[in-house]
């Protein structure tokens, strides 16, 4: 989707994304010119082939900034410093940057884009609700057993419906440059607690178990999940998942003027979307974080 060929556009990246996704169709809702920023789009982008950067920002004034796989990951600060530099020489004029809770190096990267010259909102968002829905936890919890190395930590988990809320206020109302928005759910929740409430709300018995995170690696190995991929994981269950984000943040509200999307509202959403049938299970992404690819 890359309407009117001089018309200034806002590039989304991750654009078939999670949240990217979400951002696209409510801009071009609002008859907004949009650039997808994905490896399949019209004009292709990759954040590992730096020839592909330059095409993309052509006659585009703003960006929603979504990296994949994490910022967390070795590289992601040089990468967002190169991006944003080539980006600004090139006339972007905002950032909008999906960021992460409670990640050292995350935030450095938000330092970046502070810094790149450019009009910048930054969004801290706590993990996706729909990764029980879309992502990793899909088909674990279509078949009834889902295990994770994670202790009884709260998370405050977000309905990314309502980041890209405020993902596309930011890029179309004035009033939100130069904010950091926390973005949260409006209660705390346990991995096993929110399993269980899908199980009560769908009336099917999902069992939850803890594990060791070695075992857990193990299972990831034994799967054919990347090493990138369980390093990272590793690193968020480990060290993000110890208790440093079991807090809610008023961000949503005041980026819109209202409350976050519920965990059990999001569960009723979804069911009544079919996310939990087998159908919606055989479609799944099923991999550890992936969205183009940000998800948390």
């Amino acid at each position: 989707m890359d309407n009117a060929t001089d018309q200034p556009k806002t590039l989304v990246l991750g654009g078939t994304g999670k949240t990217g996704r979400r951002v696209v169709q409510q801009l071009t809702g609002q008859g907004i010119a949009v650039r997808v920023g994905s490896r399949s789009a019209e004009i292709p982008f990759d954040w590992l082939d730096q020839s592909t950067w330059k095409p993309v920002v052509q006659h585009v004034k703003a960006v929603y900034l979504a990296y994949q796989p994490d910022l967390a990951v070795p590289g992601a600060v040089r990468a967002i410093s190169d991006f944003t530099q080539m980006a600004v020489e090139n006339g972007v004029r905002q950032f909008v940057l999906l960021s992460g809770r409670g990640e050292p190096e995350a935030q450095a990267c938000e330092q970046v884009v502070m810094q790149s010259g450019a009009d910048w909102t930054i969004l801290r968002s706590s993990w996706f609700c729909q990764n029980f829905s879309e992502g990793y936890l899909l088909e674990p919890i279509q078949a009834g057993y889902v295990v994770l190395p994670v202790a009884s930590i709260g998370e405050p988990f977000i309905d990314i419906d309502d980041i890209a809320d405020v993902a596309v206020a930011a890029l179309t109302q004035p009033g939100h440059g130069g904010k950091i928005y926390e973005l949260t759910g409006p209660r705390l929740l346990t991995f096993a607690e929110a399993v269980d409430e899908i199980a009560r709300a769908t009336g099917r018995s999902i069992h939850y178990e803890q594990v060791p995170i070695d075992n857990y690696n193990a299972m990831l190995t034994e799967f054919g999940v990347p090493k990138e991929a369980i390093d990272l994981t590793t690193y968020l269950f480990t060290e993000v998942m110890d208790g440093r984000n079991a807090t809610l943040a008023n961000g949503v509200e005041q980026a819109l003027g209202r409350q976050p999307t519920d965990f059990a509202d999001f569960v009723r959403k979804s069911i009544g979307m079919g996310m939990w049938t087998e159908k919606a299970a055989n479609e799944g992404t099923g991999s550890i974080r992936s969205s183009e690819v940000e998800s948390r």
